[in-house]
């Protein structure tokens, strides 16, 4: 019998526990200065991507738990105007993560519109997002995103498994090669499969 914690449900619950508290980490270390200059994503600035990043990684990894829609309201607001955007991010991602405790919300489908997808891949591509726009913010902020091997090669995994639908839609650019790709550190790759310059 397969031991409940190394189902992949946990696995992936610690990864998104991980990159919730980096995300937190990186989003209070944003200095409000910054927000108007060019961020690392082609034509958006580092407020766009901040609010594309709080929006998409914890209000909408709560709504895809719920299997509900994100509102007008949400999807409009520029988060980024609230002094304490960052402690709310913060807490919002508590609460997000606290929804994906529960096995039962690992079950199923979820709607996401254009298709029903397994419950558990929608959280593996929301903590991707998490991961890879928390690296986009970060070094367009002047700082790191850090992750464990264990957790950094599931995003590697998700990457990987996703790239070139993503690369059909404009989500990802063509993979940025590594001089030492067999030896580099799993979120290296990750960040280079999906286009991103780990190095820049």
């Amino acid at each position: 019998m397969e031991n409940e914690h190394d189902t992949p449900m946990n696995e992936h619950y610690t990864c998104m526990k991980e990159c919730a508290a980096e995300a937190a980490r990186v989003a209070r270390g944003v200095d409000p200065a910054r927000l108007p200059e060019p961020s690392r994503c082609a034509d958006w600035d580092v407020r766009t991507l901040v609010n594309h990043w709080v929006l998409y990684t914890s209000y909408g990894l709560e709504h895809r738990a719920r299997r509900t829609t994100l509102p007008d309201e949400l999807t409009a607001r520029d988060f980024t105007a609230e002094a304490d955007w960052a402690e709310r991010y913060a807490g919002q991602l508590e609460r997000a993560v606290a929804v994906w405790s529960d096995p039962a919300v690992w079950e199923g489908d979820i709607d996401l519109g254009y298709a029903k997808v397994p419950a558990a891949d929608v959280a593996a591509l929301v903590t991707k997002e998490m991961a890879l726009h928390g690296w986009d913010v970060a070094r367009s902020t002047g700082q790191d995103f850090r992750l464990t091997d264990a957790s950094a090669l599931l995003i590697l995994a998700t990457v990987d498994a996703n790239a070139e639908l993503y690369r059909q839609y404009d989500g990802f650019a063509a993979p940025v090669p590594l001089p030492d790709e067999e030896s580099a550190p799993p979120f290296a790759r990750a960040l280079s499969h999906s286009g991103r310059d780990p190095h820049a």
